[in-house]
């Protein structure tokens, strides 16, 4: 309304005065809807035609986008979630107001400042609920890091368990110079009988004198929370408000981490093979990290051999300091997913998505939980069927066929209608076709979209009016057809074959905008989520 009464006001000098009888008459409804669809037809082309003189191309997206108002374009966007209106946004008891929706909203719109990322990831990737309380996150962070820990005692028991079979030293034991996973053959023939898995006889022998260790503090937790929790009942419930609170389910996870692996069909062998990867790529994590963690660019090499000593990494001569104590922590956590999530396990991919993870979050306990919560979602990206991979792709390009048929057509001619070429996208979220800063921005504004999900914030038709574009568990897919269809002109007139756009769209990095991405995948989603 400022705007137009700008318009108004300032073509006083030059337009003519209203006749006698229009000054003197009220202004009906009518006539002043039509008053105000003249000011925003004139507003609309003088825009438009200082757009047209503009060296700068919008968006094709942007062109047919029919005035619908983005929370993430230019003009709309707020700015990130600030340490200030992080703390306002608690009650009292800790808990977060209206169930977290406007926290949601604020990250939705503008994504999160640095300095408080590693108290608000948490949130948003499920490790705590939205409306717990200060109380209720502190049992669950101690239990968080009691399971972390039992994990890693299950890391180094599968280490010793192998090591000792093979004639070696357990691994607590070696020195860093006799450390070496890699020079380890296969096990001579077992005595037991071939009706009994070896590997999984001496696993489950480990893990049973684990849970005697354990029983008497499991004991003690159980207890403790029964007592801390029963303190928080008079507690106000803080219901959401303003937000549709259709009943969702909630993140859990498994309730026994050791049952996964031991009940699984993996073996020790496969935890060994998972860990000499796990090495490999740990070691080529991309240094870009290094800039958005201070305090771990600042660790000693002292603290960096001891890391990697504890993990049984080697070969890291020709990293620096910083770099050796980030490989350590990367191995140490996706081991511990590994034996968490034994049916996934550990592919080549899962370090990209954990090597942001692991830069903002200095616990290890918390990096873990986070990953944990954000694999929930993404360990389909690394199922050998691929199954969960052809699903996301069949996706975009329906998106793709739905919001462009002569883009799609074209694709159809190249044999490239499934969209292979966009598959690193996918599996790594983005992750190397974008800067590590625009990489969280993504992610921040995708697991807020996530978190409103779980929560069932937005889902009713009344809800999806107000918020315009309602949340969707498949954003990325959403984003990434847009980055495509960004590039359809150049698609459609000099690509003449799927390899040439599978070059374009490797070529991506470094050169595109998260925000004008997010900006057309809103426009997607407003038109097409309910067809899709």
């Amino acid at each position: 309304m400022k705007a137009l009464r700008r318009a108004s006001t300032s073509s006083g000098p030059t337009s003519s005065p209203p006749p006698p009888e229009a000054a003197s008459s009220p202004p009906t409804t009518s006539s002043a809807w039509v008053h105000l669809r003249s000011l925003l037809v004139v507003a609309s082309s003088s825009s438009s035609s200082s757009s047209s003189s503009s060296p700068s191309v919008s968006s094709p997206l942007a062109a047919e986008r029919g005035g619908l108002k983005s929370p993430w374009s230019r003009r709309k966007r707020r700015r990130v979630l600030s340490t200030k209106q992080w703390s306002h946004l608690f009650l009292t008891n800790g808990r977060l107001r209206d169930g977290g929706a406007k926290f949601l909203k604020r990250v939705r719109s503008g994504g999160v400042d640095p300095a408080i990322r590693s108290e608000v990831w948490p949130f948003l990737l499920g490790v705590y609920d939205l409306n717990s309380s200060q109380s209720e996150r502190n049992i669950t962070k101690a239990k968080n890091r009691k399971e972390y820990e039992k994990l890693r005692r299950q890391c180094r028991l599968l280490a010793n368990q192998r090591n000792s079979r093979n004639g070696l030293t357990a691994v607590d034991e070696l020195g860093p110079e006799e450390f070496n996973f890699t020079g380890i053959t296969e096990a001579p023939p077992s005595p037991i009988s071939q009706e009994v898995n070896p590997t999984s006889y001496f696993l489950f022998e480990d893990m049973r004198q684990l849970d005697i260790i354990e029983e008497e503090e499991d004991k003690t937790d159980s207890e403790s929370s029964d007592l801390e929790s029963s303190d928080e009942e008079d507690s106000d419930n803080i219901p959401l408000s303003s937000v549709d609170t259709e009943e969702q389910p909630k993140f859990t996870r498994t309730a026994s981490v050791r049952g996964d692996f031991s009940s699984s069909s993996r073996t020790s062998e496969d935890f060994m093979t998972w860990q000499r990867i796990i090495r490999l790529d740990a070691l080529r994590t991309s240094p870009e990290w290094v800039l958005h963690s201070l305090k771990q660019v600042e660790v000693s090499e002292e603290e960096a051999s001891q890391a990697a000593y504890a993990v049984g990494l080697k070969d890291y001569d020709h990293l620096d300091a910083c770099m050796v104590y980030h490989a350590a922590r990367m191995v140490a956590i996706l081991e511990a997913y590994a034996i968490y999530d034994a049916e996934t396990g550990y592919c080549q991919g899962m370090s990209d998505l954990l090597s942001p993870i692991v830069a903002i979050m200095e616990d290890d306990s918390d990096a873990f939980w986070c990953f944990v919560g954000f694999m929930r979602k993404a360990r389909h990206n690394f199922r050998l069927d691929e199954a969960g991979i052809r699903r996301q792709l069949k996706i975009v390009s329906r998106i793709i066929q739905c919001k462009d048929s002569h883009l799609y057509k074209h694709l159809e001619k190249l044999q490239a209608e499934d969209c292979f070429f966009v598959y690193r996208m996918v599996v790594v979220l983005f992750r190397r076709e974008l800067t590590f800063e625009q990489t969280v921005c993504l992610w921040e504004v995708m697991w807020a979209d996530q978190a409103a999900v779980r929560a069932g914030i937005g889902l009713s038709a009344w809800a999806r009016i107000r918020l315009q574009a309602p949340p969707t568990d498949d954003l990325l897919l959403y984003a990434i057809a847009a980055c495509v269809l960004q590039k359809r002109k150049l698609i459609i007139e000099k690509y003449s074959s799927m390899d040439e756009i599978l070059r374009e769209c490797n070529s991506m990095a470094g050169q595109l905008d998260v925000w004008r991405l997010l900006d057309d995948a809103h426009d997607l989603v407003v038109n097409l989520h309910d067809r899709i």
